[in-house]
């Protein structure tokens, strides 16, 4: 499929009617077009030709996507060049002069009228004369229909005026629609365009699409890193920001990953790529973000089937109000049909269209800012609609990995021995009590005769003596005190997991483990029953009294321990018949719970399984912005709403000024480029943001 950028693209149903036309083209089935970005994707077998010529019908032109930055013009433009601003600002100064002259040396104010309602509605008149030859009614169509009728019973001003404001409305729409593309387009704009590859002839310079996995790149202080990759040499700090929405710089070395658009700050790296560009997770988030403008949520499909109705609903009332005063109460009929005309003015849906696309946009694009990756506007609805969120514990709302909690010791050799024995083991718990190790300064001694014993533990010999380090079933040689054994229930009841330390005759003390709490959970937590979330679900295959722990040091409201897979998966379906449901996890063993759920949230740093398997990815390796997320999730919902509101609100009062009979053409269109202007601005609000450390969940 090749990508091209679409010029003069005003309106969803012209989108919609465009990409019918196109598909009707010889290899023109899989056309689509993105009318939120304003592209259009295409099969390259498509003759281009035809494609224009489609395109040309409604106005609207096409760029290549490779040059779509030199040659894009102002959106705006009429379909022959002519920019629309101007022709509405000579259309105003023409229309002054005619209301000026008129009464004075008629009837030339009649042909200033004509020529600047050509000028400022052509483009509608033509595209509404062609839609009533092919039967088809929209808002083209009725601003014909009423343009024509105020000329025929000699409305010249007000047909002018009308002209106008329609054109200045159609340019305020286009308008708000591209503020909304250009702030995507700022975030499309992080992916790098070149790349310096080592050869073995030397450096050179090459384009984005020519690297290869295994390829070596050098990255200069304030460059961007191709794609994804592990550092081969040197040390610097990247700001991912592209990635996870996050300022502060990360520390990298060598055998360290990174991440395609990341910035490199100081140092010069030398990177080995891992993936293609086009294989690497800025580009999938790029490409996710894009598709997920064009998801319809049921709010947006419940108004496009009501605009093909509401159409025709308003032509019929307009047309009885026309004739049914005059039949019936032997009104004038002249007044009457100004009236209908009204209506059919006071009938464009453009208002109610809008009302939902720009706010969802700007949702998707705040969030994508934050680094929270959301995969369509129907995830974005249900987001802003959550009661319930259930939580993975280890990885999500813990780091899963194990840190020293208490320590036990009996002896006063307990840490050099214990540094001693599991100095060079991989295993988690190892590394764990050797961090408490270092922490307390000490150096551990050397270790001779290494043994492990698989589901117990290790021995071996420091200084001469044999000692073990394991689980209780390691110490199977000693008779374990009853004091000690008292101690070592305790810690279990706490939820600890324990590495005990001895010699041949004594224990020398033990260390109390546990998973450590990510520094944000609590505070995250408390965020969330703030934004409306009544219940806090931890769901974990752990001890029942670790689960506890964790719950109680973070605030959930409820815990579910001791679960395989499919148990998470139960209860998630349970929870998603008492309200909608999120369930949050790491995206790499969560997934059939975050799939059972009404929303599958992971948590993952551009990892493949995050991207893959949830409907929202929170790209930093934290859960910081979730409560951010849910909170502008629920302002795009309310704004939608206010947006509905005041389509609808200002059309019904604009109609039932017909009833005394005041309702005017420009009273008309004021009505419905007033909604459509608020709705435009107050969609676009959703952009404006605060700058707030990363961190803090109020962000």
């Amino acid at each position: 499929m090749t990508e091209y950028r679409l010029k003069g693209l005003s309106c969803p149903g012209c989108a919609a009617d465009l990409e019918r036309a196109i598909r009707r083209i010889t290899h023109g089935e899989s056309a689509r077009i993105l009318y939120s970005s304003g592209t259009l994707m295409l099969d390259e077998q498509v003759d281009l030709e035809q494609v224009k010529v489609a395109l040309a019908r409604e106005g609207v032109a096409l760029v290549s996507s490779e040059n779509g930055a030199e040659e894009h013009e102002d959106s705006h433009g009429s379909g022959n060049g002519l920019n629309l601003k101007i022709a509405l600002a000579v259309s105003t100064v023409l229309f002054g002069l005619a209301i000026v002259l008129e009464g004075r040396v008629d009837p030339f104010p009649i042909g200033l009228y004509l020529v600047a309602m050509a000028l400022s509605g052509y483009r509608t008149f033509l595209k509404g004369i062609r839609n009533l030859f092919r039967l088809k009614f929209n808002i083209e169509t009725l601003m014909t229909i009423a343009l024509v009728g105020a000329v025929a019973i000699g409305e010249w001003k007000e047909g002018t005026l009308v002209a106008i404001l329609f054109g200045l409305n159609e340019y305020l729409e286009g308008l708000g629609m591209e503020k909304a593309r250009n702030s995507m387009e700022k975030l499309l704009a992080v992916a790098p365009l070149q790349a310096t590859r080592i050869e073995e002839e030397g450096e050179r310079i090459v384009s984005i699409g020519e690297l290869r996995a295994g390829d070596r790149v050098l990255v200069r202080p304030g460059e961007k890193i191709p794609s994804d990759g592990v550092v081969d040499e040197g040390r610097s700090s990247v700001n991912e920001a592209a990635i996870t929405g996050e300022s502060l710089p990360v520390e990298k070395s060598v055998g360290e990953t990174v991440f395609g658009s990341s910035i490199n700050n100081e140092g010069v790296l030398k990177i080995r790529i891992d993936s293609a560009f086009e294989d690497s997770a800025i580009s999938r988030i790029l490409q996710l973000v894009r598709e997920a403008q064009e998801a319809k949520t049921p709010t947006e499909l419940f108004i496009n089937r009501f605009s093909q109705y509401y159409t025709p609903m308003i032509m019929a009332i307009a047309a009885l109000v026309m004739t049914v005063p005059p039949l019936l109460a032997g009104s004038g009929w002249g007044s009457w049909f100004y009236q209908g005309l009204a209506v059919l003015i006071v009938g464009c849906p453009c208002a109610l269209i809008l009302s939902s696309p720009i706010a969802n946009i700007a949702g998707i694009t705040r969030n994508a800012r934050n680094g929270i990756l959301v995969k369509g506007s129907v995830h974005l609805e249900q987001l802003g609609k959550l009661r319930t969120v259930a939580f993975d514990k280890t990885g999500t709302l813990t780091k899963g990995r194990p840190v020293v909690g208490e320590t036990l010791q009996y002896h006063s050799d307990l840490l050099p021995i214990a540094g001693a024995i599991e100095k060079d083991s991989s295993h988690p718990l190892a590394r764990a009590v050797i961090e408490k190790v270092k922490e307390a300064g000490i150096e551990p001694l050397k270790a001779v005769d290494l043994e492990t014993t698989a589901g117990s533990g290790v021995t071996a010999v420091v200084d001469g003596r044999r000692y073990w380090a394991g689980n209780e079933r390691a110490l199977s040689h000693l008779t374990i005190p009853s004091d000690v054994q008292a101690d070592i229930q305790r810690l279990k009841e706490q939820g600890y997991t324990l590495v005990l330390i001895a010699d041949e005759e004594k224990v020398l003390g033990f260390f109390g483990l546990a998973d450590e709490i990510r520094e944000e959970s609590a505070s995250v937590i408390r965020s969330l029953h703030k934004t409306g979330i009544t219940k806090t679900v931890m769901l974990t295959g752990d001890h029942p009294r670790s689960a506890e722990k964790v719950a109680e040091a973070v605030g959930v409201t409820t815990v579910h321990a001791g679960l395989l897979p499919e148990g998470k998966v139960e209860q998630v379906k349970k929870l998603t018949t008492q309200a909608k449901t999120a369930m949050v996890g790491d995206g790499i063993n969560d997934s059939p719970a975050l799939a059972a759920a009404d929303l599958g949230i992971a948590m993952g740093k551009g990892t493949d399984s995050a991207i893959e398997t949830a409907d929202i990815v929170l790209m930093q390796d934290h859960l910081g912005k979730l409560p951010s997320a849910i909170r502008i999730a629920r302002r795009v919902n309310r704004i939608i709403r206010l947006n509905i509101s005041l389509a609808l609100g200002l059309k019904l009062i604009a109609l039932l000024l017909t009833i005394p009979g005041l309702l005017t053409l420009w009273i008309a269109i004021l009505s419905d480029m007033g909604a459509t202007i608020l709705v435009t601005l107050i969609s676009l609000t959703i952009l404006w943001q605060r700058k707030k450390p990363s961190l803090n969940p109020q962000n």
